[in-house]
């Protein structure tokens, strides 16, 4: 990569969606048969998750074009693979 940028870049997803959202994804995808479990917060849990991907988008190019609905799916698929198919 050319260019005088020193750092990390954020390169998450920027749609927002809460934990009990993504939680019902995980199961959707992975175990429907799985519980999903409340637990208290802890006193550094993020408010927000909502990453700011600017940086990622201004000087690499880059931003997410597929869904965490369409990708978490694809995402277990390649890891089923790569752990059980070896």
């Amino acid at each position: 990569m050319e260019g005088n940028h020193v750092g990390p870049f954020n390169l998450g997803n920027p749609g927002e969606f809460t934990m009990l959202e993504l939680a019902e994804v995980v199961k959707e995808t992975i175990d429907s048969s799985a519980r999903i479990e409340f637990k208290e917060n802890t006193a550094d849990d993020p408010h927000k998750r909502k990453p700011d991907i600017t940086k990622a988008k201004d000087l690499l190019k880059w931003e997410p074009k597929i869904s965490l609905r369409e990708g978490l799916p694809l995402m277990v698929e390649d890891f089923r693979k790569r752990v059980f198919d070896n």
